[in-house]
């Protein structure tokens, strides 16, 4: 994939991952538009030189309005990346983890239909594109304690595919990037010195994104141990170690 010549669009590419590969696309050559709620965030994002537009990815409307400016101001667009996510603690013994599941499934996998959604027509009546789709090593490789956000990337990767062969022969093509844990702030460098440093794992990214064709997935060095565990016979114990974190949940204590 040329990184050097794109009209991106980064729905939730305000802070952590999303911006920085926006800032990556751009220092290659790339136009982008960062998308996100957060209207101080995108005043400062602005400023930086990025077209930015606010959305709310649990919202057709704002979904359908930010498309419409987007496409409106670049015509050209080509690629579009669907960062948006959160990630929630739940504690399945207790009914009221339902809310935080709802909100998950939501932003993470509705929202990343509603987008894909509303920029697919565009994409194939170019008649070339990528859609990059955000899963998750957690995905494959699910952390307990987040239980409805595993559920929800592991349902990213399946649509992924899916709308990859959907798309087959339109010209648009689909690369789903994997991120393992990433340390965005000094804050979760901290917290897990296990996690990626962030602009190793951009780097890392951007230069698989190069590759020619563009990767199906994009799978860091750092995530192969998530994506590969079940093929590798490591999956029920890496299950197990990770269950350890299920001692951090109140009801636990």
């Amino acid at each position: 994939m040329d990184i050097t010549n794109r009209t991106v669009f980064i729905a939730g590419g305000t802070s952590g991952i999303g911006l920085e590969l926006a800032r990556r696309f751009a220092a290659a050559g790339s136009t982008v538009i960062v998308g996100g709620r957060r209207t101080d965030l995108l005043d400062r994002i602005s400023a930086e030189g990025f077209g930015t537009v606010p959305v709310d990815v649990t919202d057709q409307a704002s979904v359908d309005r930010a498309r419409d400016t987007v496409l409106l101001s670049h015509p050209d667009l080509d690629t579009v990346v669907t960062m948006s996510g959160v990630m929630i603690l739940e504690d399945l013994r207790d009914p009221g983890h339902f809310s935080a599941a709802e909100q998950t499934i939501d932003v993470n996998l509705l929202g990343t239909v509603r987008v894909i959604d509303a920029f697919t027509p565009h994409l194939i009546a170019r008649g070339a594109g990528t859609v990059v789709t955000v899963s998750s090593g957690i995905g494959f490789l699910p952390f307990p304690v987040m239980p409805t956000y595993a559920a929800s990337k592991a349902a990213v990767h399946a649509y992924s595919e899916a709308l990859r062969a959907q798309l087959d022969g339109t010209g648009v093509e689909v690369a789903e990037l994997v991120p393992p844990a990433v340390a965005t702030t000094p804050e979760q460098a901290q917290r897990n010195p296990n996690a990626l440093a962030l602009d190793d794992f951009a780097t890392e990214v951007m230069d698989l994104l190069r590759a020619e064709p563009t990767p199906h997935q994009i799978l860091v060095k750092a995530v192969l141990m998530h994506r590969w565990a079940e093929r590798d016979g490591t999956y029920d114990e890496l299950v197990a170690q990770r269950s350890q974190a299920l001692a951090m949940l109140p009801s636990r204590q």
